[in-house]
């Protein structure tokens, strides 16, 4: 896969899918908040207009049910899991870090510890390691107001990849760099936000388009 597309937070609304599609991505990355707290009953359909590979991870405004959903698609659900694709290795973690808003699909940092752990026991290093989550890291782009809100087990675990796609903090949209990991935040796929990254052939050489639809 060369070129991705990372889409996150349609909070239910799918009329842009079309759109992100003609983008002509080899793979699809969706880093969670499919839905608003429900219902999951137009998700398959959703999922299945996507005609390439597709890897997602719940948000904290999806109910739990959405994993079985997601398993019982074409699409991969990577939560608390990981995927080897030869040049690269996905590990996935969905929901959130509690939130004030009491959200159906919050972890406490310890379940969130608890599942990365797991997960990267068994995840293969190669050229590309790629991180998708729904909540960000503690202290980038986790801020939608005064307060950092990010999980602090991913940001504990950050280190071991190259390459951090989030989400859940709307008024976040960006790219950063930190201590060599690129944390990036597409956007509310809602509002036809999105990013396409461009996976090269070298470790670390992953370029990151910010784009609207």
């Amino acid at each position: 896969m060369k070129d991705v597309l990372l889409i996150a937070d349609l909070h239910g609304e799918f009329g842009k899918i079309d759109s992100f599609l003609d983008l002509s991505p080899d793979a699809v990355f969706i880093a969670g908040d499919i839905t608003n707290m429900g219902p999951v009953d137009d998700v398959d359909d959703v999922l299945s207009r996507i005609d390439v590979p597709c890897f997602a991870v719940p948000g904290n405004c999806d109910p739990r049910e959405i994993i079985d959903t997601l398993e019982h698609s074409d699409t991969v659900c990577l939560h608390g899991s990981r995927i080897n694709l030869g040049a690269m290795t996905i590990v996935g973690i969905g929901g959130s870090n509690p939130t004030p808003f009491n959200t159906p699909f919050e972890l406490t940092d310890k379940q969130i510890d608890d599942l990365l752990h797991k997960a990267m026991a068994k995840m293969e290093k190669t050229v590309h390691n790629v991180l998708l989550c729904h909540a960000p890291p503690y202290g980038i782009l986790d801020k939608p107001a005064g307060d950092h809100v990010g999980s602090k087990s991913i940001q504990r675990h950050m280190k071991a990849f190259d390459l951090v796609c989030c989400a859940h903090i709307h008024e976040q949209r960006g790219v950063m760099d930190v201590a060599g990991t690129k944390v990036i935040n597409p956007g509310a796929a809602m509002l036809g936000y999105c990013a396409m990254l461009h996976f090269g052939t070298e470790p670390k050489d992953i370029k990151v388009e910010l784009l609207t639809v």
